[in-house]
Formats: structure tokens, C-alpha cells, sequence
């Protein structure tokens, strides 16, 4: 029987085997900080292009607000009062003029729902001299509302759309939610290309040897 016994005073250790373990693990950590270093470093110079475009905007909105503020300031005196209301008063004239009532009722019958109606609808000029639309709609639930909302919202004649009411109504006709809501409405240009027309070919009906009965007339909003 042989037994082997270590008489050294410092127990043997194999340094090539310790490296190899180590070495490995700190060069896969010094790639991971190099790929950390090399995004954040990337994130930074991104975030500083973003700051120059953010910081120049605020600084046109700012010359904008002080050109603003002197106009504002110009025509508040009092030699300047009547020039101030007749220009307001040509600009709600030449803006009024570009509202159309059949216009506007045609967008709207165009996103209008199923088994939603018009109540009631006003025009008003905003701040901004941009019309804003204040109606009543009435349907019988109020996802209708939400629905109207997100095709006026799609359209290209109406932006800014939010339900700013919903009451509850008892109704014979089954119109038992009104929904209260605002839109700004972009009128068209001048210049602007109507959309395209169907070119579907339509079939002709059939001559008929006797003639057909009226029928009632149905209103496109309620």
C-alpha cells in the first residue's frame, strides 16, 4: 500500500489552470463593459442632438411669442384700438365666409356612425382663429360616441376631437345616450383635388312594366 503525502510547506497550485479560469471570465467582462461603454457613449451623443434640435425650437417658439407679445402690445394702445377691432373683426369675417354648412355636414355624414344622430351643432371661432365645432350627437350607446370619434379623428376635416359630456336621456326612439363634443374643422382649400370617384361600373336594372312605388324620404343626419 503506497500512500502519497505532501511535505512542502506551501500546497501546490496550477497557475495555467487559475489564469485560463479568470482570464476568461474578466476578458467576457471587459467586452460587456466595452459594449456598455460604446451604447452609452452612442445614447449620449444622440440625446445632445436632440437637446440642440429641442433648445432651437424653444428658441424660434420663444421669438415667436416676443414678436407676438409686441404686436399684441403695439396694437393694445390706444391709438391703436380701432386698426386692433377692425382687423379682428375682417378676420372673423374672411374665416366665417370659409365655413360652409353643406361642406361640413357632408364630412360629417361621411364618419358619422350607424344609429347615431345629429342634435345640434355651432361653429366658433378659437384663439387661434381656427373653427371649432361644438355638437350633440345622440345614439343608443355611448361607444357610438368613442366610434365617431376615432373615424372624425381619421378623417382630414376634423382634428383635436374629444367627447366633453355624455348625459343619459329616456328615449321612445332608442337615442338614450346625448354625447356632448368638440372638434377643430379644417376647411378645404381652394386648390384642393377632390378624392378620387367610385369607378365601379354599375349594372342597370331591368325595365319594369309597371312603376315602382315612392318611397319615403330619409334625411342623410338626424
Amino acid at each position: 500500500m503506497r500512500i502519497d503525502i505532501n511535505l512542502a510547506s506551501q500546497p501546490y497550485e496550477d497557475p495555467r489552470q487559475f489564469w485560463t479560469r479568470w482570464g476568461t471570465a474578466l476578458g467576457i467582462l471587459g467586452l460587456l463593459t466595452l459594449v456598455l461603454l460604446v451604447l452609452d457613449i452612442t445614447g449620449w451623443v444622440g440625446a445632445h442632438k436632440d437637446r440642440v434640435v429641442m433648445a432651437q425650437k424653444k428658441a424660434m417658439i420663444a421669438d415667436r411669442d416676443r414678436v407676438r407679445a409686441e404686436a399684441d402690445r403695439i396694437l393694445s394702445l390706444p391709438d391703436n384700438r380701432t386698426t386692433r377691432d377692425q382687423s379682428r373683426y375682417l378676420n372673423e369675417l374672411i374665416e366665417r365666409k370659409a365655413f360652409s354648412w353643406t361642406r361640413v355636414l357632408e364630412n360629417l355624414e361621411k364618419v358619422m356612425p350607424a344609429r347615431v344622430h345629429l342634435v345640434s351643432i355651432s361653429p366658433e371661432l378659437d384663439e387661434n382663429n381656427e373653427l371649432a365645432l361644438k355638437m350633440t350627437v345622440a345614439g343608443d350607446s355611448w361607444d357610438r360616441g368613442v366610434e365617431l370619434q376615432r373615424r372624425m379623428e381619421e378623417s382630414r376635416r376634423f382634428t383635436q376631437t374629444a367627447i366633453t359630456a355624455v348625459r343619459h336621456v329616456d328615449s321612445q326612439t332608442g337615442d338614450t345616450e346625448q354625447i356632448e363634443m368638440a372638434s377643430i374643422y379644417i376647411p378645404e382649400l381652394p386648390n384642393e383635388p377632390s378624392p378620387p370617384a367610385d369607378t365601379t361600373p354599375v349594372t342597370k336594372p331591368k325595365a319594369r312594366t309597371t312603376a315602382p312605388k315612392p318611397s319615403p324620404t330619409k334625411g342623410k343626419l338626424h
